[in-house]
């Protein structure tokens, strides 16, 4: 994609599978890609595997100091700044009996974080005419069972989203989200023993290609949003759903054949 060599991108949530086929996916474009993510011992062995064009450094999100800081290394070890992807989450969520303290540190994570970040690393987005992407999700837009802070941190997100690109438009700076559907991650992967198979088949109702997304179908969306492909866009939100979001209460079943029958 065009006007992403030699460019520099933090992504947070960098030792997650999604984070880090995101990483890969800018150096392999001829980018840098600086991984932070307070998970020590994944993120530099993500950095590891992608090789040459990627730095990790732990990072705790919901740490000023820790943002600052991340922003002053990428900026020292690739001297520039151009790209900011906010995909550091945490999923806690307890549904109606989740605690105030959880309820604030799922905004403190999922939404602040990458507030903070985007403030730290204004001045060389603006001076780079650089570009921001924030991680919604499908969960932003449905109910859905058991889950009440993850999805209305998503939800907040997305206004974010739409207000950062207002207010930095006029330093140049595109925000846009992107909202994936079930996607094969370290936390599926950890819930089904790595049985894909399973995860694609429970997902298939939902996603029209009967499958889950994978980690690199993410990754090449971000890419776009920040490529020069995509310099009319911004405070939008790009779906990478498998058509989740249009498939509606039906899915993919034919409810009226069934009551014919």
């Amino acid at each position: 994609m065009k006007g992403l060599a030699d460019k520099v991108a933090i992504i947070t949530g960098g030792a997650t599978m999604i984070g880090a086929a995101v990483a890969k996916a800018f150096v392999e474009a001829g980018a840098k890609a600086v991984m932070a993510d307070i998970n020590e011992e994944g993120g530099r062995a993500a950095a590891q595997d992608i090789g040459a064009g990627s730095l990790f450094l732990k990072t705790d999100v919901t740490s000023d100091e820790d943002l600052k800081a991340c922003v002053d290394f990428a900026v020292e070890k690739f001297g520039r700044l151009d790209f900011i992807v906010n995909a550091a989450a945490t999923y806690e969520d307890e549904g109606m009996s989740s605690t105030r303290e959880q309820f604030l540190n799922a905004l403190n994570v999922n939404v602040a974080g990458g507030f903070m970040l985007v403030q730290f690393a204004r001045e060389h987005l603006k001076k780079n005419k650089g570009a921001v992407v924030n991680f919604g999700s499908i969960s932003a837009k449905v109910a859905q069972p058991g889950r009440c802070l993850y999805p209305m941190s998503k939800g907040a997100i997305h206004q974010l989203t739409r207000n950062e690109a207002l207010l930095l438009s006029e330093d140049g700076i595109r925000v846009n989200t992107v909202s994936p559907g079930w996607t094969w991650s370290s936390i599926i992967s950890g819930i089904v023993g790595g049985d894909r198979a399973l995860v694609d088949k429970a997902a298939a109702p939902f996603h029209m290609p009967g499958r889950i997304g994978n980690p690199e179908e993410v990754a090449d969306a971000v890419l776009f949003l920040c490529s020069d492909q995509a310099s009319f866009i911004t405070g939008a939100d790009l779906p990478v759903d498998g058509g989740y979001t249009a498939l509606g209460p039906e899915q993919q079943t034919d409810a009226l054949a069934a009551l014919a029958n």
